[in-house]
């Protein structure tokens, strides 16, 4: 996808993870979510994005006062903006949803990859079946695998020697022993979330899991 897609594919799911959001209860917000660490209330703060959106200097500035530590940068940052009411959050998601994201080391790429990996972090725990489009997942698995995906996103030996196939071979990446599922059960699991390993087959699987 070119840049101008990457933005409306951000847009539309920050609009539906809003809407999702908007019905929770107070519980569901409570909810540990998929991402290790962070209930959906957490989840939903990292998905709000800044409202001026991100310049270089202001990255490397941020960078700079947490020395470089960029989980930890992320993790305070997003447990501070956690703090304000459930509907400041929903409200603040909706009016900034088409904010452009383009940071200097994922390209938009990374911050559109958040919005469909985050939104399935939050909804699969609630038992709900809000979901990206089939497109999105694929553009998201285009982006797992690239190089720039390896500079926050995945450890850079996650995936060598792995071939991802989706289970309707519209989609395929890499050489080796083969894992093959949905498009959301494969990019999911190579992010991190071990419990769609089950919902992957191939002799592949097992390796992945060791990563993990």
């Amino acid at each position: 996808m070119d840049d101008d897609a990457l933005f409306e594919l951000a847009t539309r799911n920050r609009l539906l993870a809003a809407e999702m959001f908007a019905g929770l209860s107070a519980d569901q917000w409570a909810t540990p979510s998929l991402c290790a660490g962070w209930t959906v209330r957490e989840v939903a703060a990292h998905l709000v994005p800044p409202a001026d959106g991100i310049s270089v200097w202001s990255l490397l500035g941020t960078v700079v006062r947490y020395r470089g530590d960029l989980n930890r940068m992320v993790d305070e940052t997003t447990r501070e903006e956690a703090r304000r009411p459930t509907s400041e959050l929903v409200q603040n998601l909706r009016d900034r949803a088409g904010v452009r994201l383009k940071p200097p080391v994922t390209g938009a790429a990374g911050p559109a990859t958040d919005t469909v990996i985050h939104l399935r972090d939050a909804a699969r725990p609630l038992g709900l079946a809000v979901t990206p489009t089939d497109d999105d997942w694929q553009a998201t698995l285009d982006f797992l695998v690239s190089r720039p995906a390896r500079r926050g996103f995945l450890p850079r030996d996650r995936l060598i020697g792995l071939r991802l196939v989706t289970d309707d071979g519209a989609w395929s990446s890499g050489m080796g022993t083969p894992i093959s599922g949905s498009p959301e059960a494969l990019a999911m699991a190579i992010s991190g979330r071990t419990i769609y390993l089950t919902e992957l087959t191939g002799p592949g699987v097992a390796i992945l899991r060791n990563r993990l």
